[in-house]
């Protein structure tokens, strides 16, 4: 626990009830985070043009650019002040510059999970089978097949058309931690705590192809029952074992773009390298091989050759008198990659170098990227392999990515006199970060540098000068925009030398791009990213400050940051940010920011804001969120026994109960409830007009201004698609509490259902998607209890007018929108060669030109020969 006497801005405000006065402190918020180049418990891969790397750290990504080592962009994270975000622990990088529309999810609890609305976030169903959580995934067939691997030590191949099991394959001995396919779909590997990595080939690939089943056979790996021959639809068939030189259990198996090289990274500090053939050179491989075989034979005595006469009897018997192709002869071990560090991840980049086989990215465990070139002694990107020379493969690390980040915990930060430098500590780096903007002072008589100020904490966007030309206007990336005037003279230093004194700063709510001084100096005009322009007036009105209480690092590892009151020995805030116990911090001379370090091997800047706060919100925040984790875990019994699931596995919702869906329920109650008193008001109040009684209506002032059937949609829409599903199926499970006694019987849950859809035909006129789904999803779930029902046959009919004809519409205006869409490309198109739209005429001017030309030339000669015959 430390003290600081920074300053502190402070509020009070009168208590209506007890009318004592109230203290509140500024809300601190997590304004930068540094230090970590990639996490540990998370994997990289590069991006479709294979120029960028993502790179997760953390909560974030950061795309690194790898010929120019700089990170371009980083992708945040959109969160509260509140509440701390999950670290990403898994990125894929889709194979287009669009986003895929099929996606498949896979987690600690056994269950995956298809995305088919990748926009809407939405679940489709989810494949229960796996005992144990999953590990891998990877889509065969054009994304109609997925095969998952999981810690049961199975392989199960799903039909996501007909969504069931269709193959198990066993025979894995330990916990299967990845899997992957080549580009063309003909072997998928699995890698296991084994010494050898499985091999399969897609049956269905090699039909596809015309290619006979009989010219591929699998090797004698003694593992025959890996596959069940009683299923008829099986897709993987086993192919043999490659064995591998580390003891170390795979990581992660990976094949390149083109599919020529294989990885296989261990749980240690190797790569090991695997070139893959294609079918014409491992054709030559198994010729080479039988040749080979066949000299070997002549030395031999009888006994071994009559052996090996039966075994090759045998396998020309089962190959149909065909060339065998075995794992040796398609897949060639390569030099390993070993580095100093533990590896973490590894990346083949999608674009081959054109002097090398490959180039692959690795993460490792000490906060750093390392970028190897795979290349061959030949000019060839392929190789033409024998048995009778060796594999001649240069691995060249091209460059590493390290300078941005500690190799271990940041055990200390201090900042520097003037907060403008931050030096932080590890076990064996100190590293200067320095943050700031930077205005440069040079002197044009002798064209040098005569003085650099630190002016930002970001980027300098823009410079403005006061039209008295006493100073001039700063806009930062930091939110800020200064003031400063000139001093001609610094102490101690000549009298020519000029300088700059910062004497005002006004704080902006986002990246200021521009800022303009009005001629006459009364007004500053601030162009911001959130595309508005703010005018100021110049003076600006100084602030009270009081100082900061007390800071506190974390001391039982729980990765927090807390903000106390020493006076009151009362804890005001609680940050959370980092994911790894906080183990130093330094506080600013005015208390405007703190820097925190972690074992997470992140730097976090935390700025003190505008926002005041009040203790007993504060507390009650905090009782909230016990309260919440409460619930959730209510959800789930982690010691209750799991649901038995049968061998072939089975289907079921996307979606879980959380929270949300719970108050997302309670909102369509409520919202329901005071539609229906509305209604009943509005019906009244017409019975009165139609008596002669005039009265004025007054609406509810809840409803917001609203019609009832727009309340109830505005509580619908409000409800995230990702939860949709399982809000409406626990609406229909609950009944209101005038209700409880009867809430279990069907003609409740009738009168519910009816309702609910009576009020879906009102909703109809708008958010015709939002509404169709919400009817598709009722009727799905209650359909044997609506066709049993007589007193539902209305609504559905009239259900099924509305929604045929409000789809209708919305269909062809989409249609129209399009073909509209279309025609203005197509005349975008044709005006795309505006350029070359009158190169016909231009080009019959220019030949015209030429022609003139050519006529004067033909006509100046003929002149010359004609004076020369007169002078003659």
């Amino acid at each position: 626990m430390m003290n600081n006497n920074g300053e502190q801005k402070e509020a009070t405000t009168a208590a209506a009830a007890a009318g004592t006065m109230v203290k509140s402190y500024l809300r601190y918020e997590q304004a930068a985070s540094f230090g970590v180049i990639v996490s540990v418990e998370s994997n990289i891969t590069y991006d479709s043009s294979g120029k960028h790397l993502l790179a997760p750290a953390l909560e974030k990504i950061g795309v690194w650019h790898v010929r120019q080592v700089v990170c371009t962009k980083t992708l945040s994270p959109s969160v509260s002040s509140r509440g701390s975000s999950l670290f990403v622990n898994c990125v894929v990088s889709s194979p287009s510059s669009l986003v895929g529309s099929v996606l498949a999810s896979g987690s600690k609890d056994n269950d995956i999970i298809i995305y088919w609305d990748v926009v809407g976030e939405t679940g489709l169903f989810r494949l229960r089978g796996h005992r144990d959580q999953i590990t891998d995934l990877v889509f065969l067939d054009s994304d109609k097949k997925l095969v998952t691997s999981s810690k049961d030590k199975f392989l199960r191949v799903w039909d996501l058309e007909t969504q069931h099991c269709m193959q198990i394959v066993s025979g894995h001995h330990s916990e299967i931690w990845s899997i992957d396919v080549d580009p063309d779909e003909r072997y998928l590997v699995t890698g296991s705590a084994d010494l050898e990595l499985r091999l399969f080939y897609n049956v269905k690939h090699e039909l596809m192809s015309g290619e006979s089943m009989v010219n591929v056979t699998a090797a004698k790996t003694g593992n025959d029952r890996e596959l069940s021959t009683q299923n008829k639809w099986e897709v993987l068939k086993p192919f043999g074992e490659i064995t591998r030189q580390s003891k170390d259990r795979v990581a992660t198996v990976r094949f390149s773009k083109s599919g020529n090289l294989l990885a296989c990274q261990v749980a240690g500090k190797t790569v090991e390298l695997f070139l893959v053939l294609d079918e014409v050179q491992s054709k030559c491989e198994a010729k080479q091989r039988l040749k080979n075989r066949k000299k070997e034979k002549k030395s031999a005595k009888m006994e071994v050759e009559e052996t090996e006469n039966v075994e090759a009897n045998h396998e020309t018997k089962g190959a149909g008198n065909t060339l065998v192709v075995k794992v040796p002869d398609v897949f060639k071990l390569l030099p390993t990659i070993l580095v100093s560090k533990k590896i973490c991840s590894i990346s083949f980049c999608p674009v081959t170098p054109e002097s090398s086989l490959a180039s692959l990215a690795l993460s490792l465990n000490n906060n750093l990227l390392e970028f190897y070139s795979i290349k061959s002694d030949g000019s060839e990107k392929t190789l033409s392999i024998n048995l009778e020379r060796t594999l001649s493969i240069e691995l060249e690390r091209t460059l590493s990515i390290e300078l941005e980040g500690h190799r271990s915990d940041v055990r200390s930060v201090t900042l520097s006199s003037d907060n403008s430098f931050l030096m932080s500590t590890s076990h064996n780096a100190v590293k200067i970060w320095n943050p700031n903007g930077e205005i440069e002072i040079i002197d044009i008589d002798n064209g040098t540098c005569s003085e650099v100020v630190g002016a930002h904490g970001g980027s300098v966007r823009s410079i403005a000068t006061i039209p008295n030309g006493n100073g001039f206007v700063t806009g930062s990336a930091d939110h800020d925009v200064k003031f400063w005037e000139y001093i001609n003279q610094k102490p101690g230093q000549d009298s020519k030398s000029l300088t700059i004194l910062n004497v005002r700063t006004m704080k902006m709510n986002d990246d200021v791009l521009v800022v303009a001084v009005s001629p006459d100096a009364k007004y500053v005009a601030v162009a911001l990213l959130d595309c508005t322009v703010k005018c100021y007036g110049c003076s600006i009105c100084p602030q009270h400050t009081l100082h900061v209480q007390c800071w506190e690092r974390s001391s039982f590892e729980d990765c927090l940051l807390k903000y106390w009151d020493a006076d009151k020995f009362e804890l005001l805030l609680t940050l959370e940010g980092h994911h790894a116990a906080v183990w130093c911090l330094a506080v600013s001379n005015r208390g405007d920011f703190v820097v925190t370090g972690s074992h997470d091997r992140s730097i976090r800047r935390w700025d003190r804001t505008e926002e005041p706060f009040f203790i007993e919100e504060e507390k009650e925040k905090r009782l909230e969120e016990i309260f919440e984790a409460y619930m959730d875990d209510t959800f789930e019994d982690r010691n209750a026994p799991k649901e038995e699931l049968p061998e072939e596995g089975a289907v079921a919702l996307a979606g879980k109960r959380t929270l949300e869906t719970l108050t997302a329920t309670d909102s369509i109650i409520d919202a329901l409830e005071v539609a229906e008193v509305e209604l009943k008001r509005i019906a009244e109040h017409e019975e009165e007009q139609a008596r002669g009684k005039v009265a004025e209506f007054q609406p509810n002032l809840i409803m917001l201004g609203l019609s009832p059937s727009g309340y109830v949609l505005r509580a619908l829409s409000n409800i995230s698609t990702n939860d949709l599903e399982q809000t409406l199926l626990h609406y229909h499970s609950q009944m209101p509490s005038s209700c409880s006694l009867i809430r279990r019987t069907g003609l409740q849950i009738m009168t519910k259902l009816a309702s609910m859809l009576l009020w879906m035909c009102l909703c109809l006129d708008v958010l015709v998607e939002l509404v169709c789904r919400i009817v598709t999803i009722l009727l799905q779930t209650h359909h044997s209890l609506l066709i049993s029902t007589p007193s539902a046959r209305p609504v559905l009919s009239v259900l099924k007018e509305i929604i045929y004809a409000r789809v209708k519409e919305c269909h062809d205006t989409l249609g129209f929108n399009l073909a509209a869409m279309d025609h203005l490309k197509q005349l975008m198109a044709s005006r795309s060669d505006a350029l070359f739209r009158d190169a016909k005429s231009k080009l019959v001017e220019i030949r015209s030109q030429q022609l003139k030309r050519f006529e004067a030339r033909t006509e100046t000669k003929t002149e010359k020969r004609k004076k020369k015959k007169h002078k003659k």
